[in-house]
Parts: C-alpha cells; structure tokens; sequence
C-alpha cells in the first residue's frame, strides 16, 4: 500500500466552489488555505499590506496524522497538535477545525491553493523542523504587524520573537526548498500567496489557481 504521505497530488478540476470534505480529501502538504474575512482588523491588514487576503495558512499532511494546518493567530481556540494545549501565536491545528473556526467563529471565506511539486521525506524532515523550532512564537499586534511588513519591504529582516501568518508559511517553504532563502520572512505578506503576485516556487514547483471553499 502506497504511505499517505507519499499519495500522489489531488487535483481538483476547474469549476465552482467545492465542500470542506472534498477540499480536506485533496489537501496535500505544502498546499495554502487562504481566508478573508470583514472584520475592521481584517481590512486594515489588506489595506495596509495591500493584499486581498489576510490570512493564510499551510497544510501539513503527514504519516497517519489527520491534515493539519501550520499558522499564526491571536486566538487560542483550537488545541495545538504540537504541544497539546491551546496557545496563541505559531500553531498547528486540525486542519478541518482550523478552517471551520476561520469560516464560522471568524466569519471569513476561505479558498485552497494547491501545490504543484512532489513533496519528498527530506523536504518534510525540514518542515517539521521548522515546527520544531517556530511552534508557540508569539503573533505580533496589528501595530507591530505592519511594522514587521514594513520593514520586509525593505528587505530588512525584523526580530524573530514575534511572527506572522505569512512569515510561517513563507519561513516553511524556505526550508523545504520551494522558496529562495535570500528574502526575510517578513518580505511577505498574504497577499503574496494569492494568485495575482509574482510569488516564483523554486525548482519547478508551482501553485494552481484558487479554489473557493464552500463550508
């Protein structure tokens, strides 16, 4: 029998929105989840950064574990699998729950990105290092957010005691080698994972198109 965490890519064919069973069959590791939803700190971090999105998150779908996802909140509704106790900042949830508690107690929409690569046991091994190593780090305030943006805009690395959602997924492809390492991690924003940005998957992998999530 083929190991789960070696199952070739679902891909889903082009067309409308799909259910979060169907979406949750297809995720793969290294896939994104994107949400946006209308809250006013929600805006204010898509005006600010300018992106259309403002949170992403990354599947983590290994061995025998149920999909996961790898991101950074302020909230700590959801128990970190990693740890085993809710936590705000870096975290690592049930992937299911995760999305339900963005579409329903957040109230966001919710779209998967899936990724185009093959995923080997070396390029997991360094994902869940970077687990190992980033699992519980603090979520910044909105104020210190755009601080961080800002300054990676710039191309200057901000202090790693605090990170963001999109600092996580990018600091993950960094070390599973889908991403160039000579960039901060707060060079990006989640915006940056939407289908309109330039965002360049190194040694031929590439991202498809947004599917919208019905959940």
């Amino acid at each position: 029998m083929e190991h789960p965490r070696h199952r070739g890519p679902g891909r889903h064919r082009a067309g409308g929105p799909i259910g979060l069973d169907e979406a949750v069959e297809l995720t793969r590791t290294g896939d994104l989840w994107l949400f946006r939803g209308r809250s006013v700190a929600d805006q204010a971090i898509r005006v600010l950064t300018n992106a259309p999105v403002n949170h992403v998150g990354m599947a983590v779908v290994v061995d025998d574990l149920p999909p996961l996802m790898w991101h950074a909140e302020l909230g700590k509704g959801l128990v970190d699998v990693w740890s085993g106790k809710h936590q705000r900042g870096v975290q690592l949830h049930d992937l299911r729950e995760a999305v339900g508690q963005w579409t329903g107690r957040y109230e966001q929409r919710a779209w998967l990105r899936q990724l185009e690569a093959e995923v080997t046991p070396a390029m997991e091994d360094a994902l869940l290092s970077s687990i190992a190593r980033l699992d519980g780090t603090p979520f910044p305030s909105t104020a210190a957010l755009v601080g961080r943006w800002a300054r990676g805009r710039v191309r200057r690395a901000a202090p790693a005691e605090l990170t963001y959602c999109a600092e996580v997924v990018a600091t993950a492809y960094v070390a599973m080698g889908l991403l160039p390492d000579d960039l901060p991690s707060n060079y990006y924003d989640p915006g940056r994972f939407w289908s309109g940005d330039d965002l360049q998957p190194r040694h031929g992998a590439r991202l498809g198109e947004e599917v919208a999530v019905d959940v």
